[in-house]
């Protein structure tokens, strides 16, 4: 199953509106990576950032290859209907989240508490990440951080069934957030009180609450879409 460029488009949106979020999960380390002088910390965000995104990509791989193996069950349209309608909610509940109304993203990342209490100590070993290579692999073991938006994100890349829409999936959510820590690490200051000004935080969480609504009201079309290999809800 393909996804259409709306839904990658709404994925990226998704990364992009969720700055608050990702300032608070990554903006500590960004400010870290500015202290470095000169150009050299330009460099240094990059390298960090690529590696962030990396393992972003290769998890909606994997999580793609896992819903691939639950759509050869026979009768696999219940199956993509119920990972349909279970996407959008999740989209729904971060739109929440995002608004500040739920704390959906907070629960969710109890899941990979244990993941990261492995890999946690691996990643300070790399502090301060004061050269490339080290940010990079910093940046690669940042990205299993547990992180509800992350997760919910996720959900969609199961629902490609297919390891390299998974992939794109992922990729697209973490190109998303790329301006936000990008631009943490130059303005970190004035970036956070923008992001936590509450009229931000309810239109992000409200336009991404209204993708979720949207793809649930075209859920009685996807019989349609998955019969013709392609998924679409933009």
């Amino acid at each position: 199953m393909t996804f259409s460029a709306g839904v990658l488009g709404a994925v990226f949106l998704t990364g992009l509106l969720g700055g608050v979020h990702c300032m608070g999960m990554c903006g500590g380390i960004v400010a870290a990576l500015s202290g470095t002088g000169g150009s050299s910390r330009v460099g240094l965000q990059l390298g960090y950032n690529l590696g962030r995104i990396t393992s972003y990509t290769a998890a909606g791989a994997v999580a793609g290859f896992a819903g691939s193996l639950g759509l050869l069950l026979d009768g696999a349209l219940p199956v993509q209907l119920a990972l349909y309608i279970l996407a959008n909610l999740v989209l729904i509940a971060l739109g929440l989240y995002l608004a500040g109304v739920s704390h959906v993203a907070t629960a969710l990342e109890r899941l990979g508490t244990g993941l990261w209490r492995r890999i946690q100590p691996v990643a300070a070993k790399l502090l301060p990440a004061d050269t490339l290579p080290k940010a990079v692999a910093l940046g690669l073991l940042w990205g299993w951080i547990p992180c509800g938006l992350v997760y919910g994100i996720l959900v969609t890349a199961v629902l490609s069934g297919d390891p390299l829409t998974g992939a794109a999936t992922m990729a697209a959510f973490g190109a998303g957030t790329l301006p936000n820590l990008l631009l943490a690490g130059i303005a970190w200051r004035k970036l956070r009180g923008l992001t936590r000004a509450r009229p931000v935080r309810v239109a992000s969480g409200a336009l991404v609450l209204g993708f979720g609504l949207y793809g649930l009201a075209h859920a009685a079309s996807l019989g349609e879409h998955i019969r013709g290999g392609v998924l679409c809800i933009g």
